[in-house]
């Protein structure tokens, strides 16, 4: 966090798809001002939020928010470009 409040350039990339945009940090996870977020968070990941990788009493725990600008889809042999802010 302390390098994306320097420079908000962030990326993501997985097996099929790649993409860059700016991060900001929403705050601490179990504040009572993320808690809408936080419950929304929790029912998207259910599988696996719990796992025991998070510490959600540490208030170091952090949401990122990462808007995306663009990026690159791979899907059977094509390559699809997004622009994300249209």
């Amino acid at each position: 966090m302390r390098q994306i409040e320097k420079n908000p350039t962030v990326a993501v990339a997985g097996e099929w798809f790649t993409g860059t945009g700016s991060g900001k940090d929403l705050g601490y996870f179990g504040s009572p001002g993320n808690a809408q977020l936080a419950q929304m968070l929790r029912t998207a990941f259910a599988e696996w939020i719990d796992n025991g990788h998070n510490d959600f009493s540490d208030e170091n725990t952090i949401i990122l928010c990462v808007r995306l600008k663009n990026g690159i889809l791979m899907s059977h042999g094509k390559r699809y470009e997004i622009d994300f802010t249209e």
